[in-house]
């Protein structure tokens, strides 16, 4: 309930931001991307290098979750900076989901690895960057609760290794009452299985290395894409966005554009015989 609430306030002021006097599906589109991806920070100068960098890591997550089995399907990937990250990819469950299988843990890793992937397929290994720090978390995290929690590893047996307590302050580690020995197995097995993902996420991204040109492309061009259009710059379809001129989609041979640059429509006026606006004029 009160989640929802922040929800629907948040799109109201974004409404009220751009003068409308009610509440659309993008201001609640544009309120879910803030609440679960962070604010825009458009304020912050990213030079021409560091965008085609950022478009081509989150285009390898993008890639690589979109090929893996049992991921959950991408709701959306940009370029344009948002909270403490350069560009992100958000993917969404279809449902709610109770339990997740080795299968899936293992897909999320190679999706996690994807972006740093990317990067020295793209640029080399001596011009990869700290942008995959957050990523390398991520992925340690699950391969380790993997380990220590959930049972997966068949050669240190199903045993809790991650000696959780529950209070009422949450969660804490209540030490450690394992043997050196038995550390050293669990790290080498978060490292087996966090460069089992990388190995996953590079031979994915090797052989489909055209879907990856071509969504970094995208990214470039409009800076945020949904799943949809996601998979429309893969195949190669022009975009069809309600701002876009209908001329923008082909080129100069007539063939149809990956990406399309949106145009901006100017306002219809109600005195023009056009249909009118949908806003609601105020009466005295």
């Amino acid at each position: 309930g009160a989640d929802l609430a922040n929800l629907v306030n948040e799109a109201a002021l974004m409404a009220a931001r751009v003068g409308r006097r009610f509440v659309t599906m993008v201001d609640f589109e544009n309120a879910k991307d803030k609440v679960m991806m962070g604010a825009e920070r458009r304020s912050m100068v990213m030079t021409e290098e560091e965008k085609k960098l950022t478009a081509y890591h989150e285009a390898g997550h993008a890639i690589v979750g979109l090929n893996v089995p049992q991921h959950d399907p991408i709701h959306k990937a940009t370029i344009i900076p948002r909270g403490r990250a350069l560009g992100l990819v958000l993917s969404l469950p279809e449902r709610d989901q109770l339990s997740v299988t080795f299968r899936k843990y293992k897909s999320k890793i190679a999706m996690a690895m994807g972006g740093r992937a990317a990067e020295e397929l793209i640029f080399g290994k001596d011009d990869i960057t700290s942008g995959a720090a957050s990523d390398i978390q991520q992925a340690s995290k699950i391969a380790r609760a993997m380990v220590t929690q959930f049972g997966f590893a068949d050669e240190l047996g199903m045993v809790d290794y991650s000696y959780e307590q529950q209070s009422y302050l949450g969660t804490f580690q209540s030490g450690q009452a394992h043997s050196e020995e038995m550390q050293k197995r669990i790290d080498e097995k978060v490292k087996e299985l966090v460069d089992e993902g990388y190995e996953t996420a590079r031979n994915v991204l090797t052989k489909r290395m055209g879907e990856l040109e071509r969504l970094a492309e995208g990214l470039l061009e409009y800076e945020t894409l949904t799943g949809s259009e996601i998979t429309n710059v893969i195949e190669g379809k022009p975009l069809k966005r309600a701002d876009d001129d209908e001329d923008d989609s082909t080129d100069a041979s007539g063939t149809a554009s990956v990406t399309a640059i949106p145009k901006t429509r100017p306002r219809k006026r109600s005195g023009d015989g056009d249909e009118p606006e949908l806003e609601p004029e105020p009466t005295a």
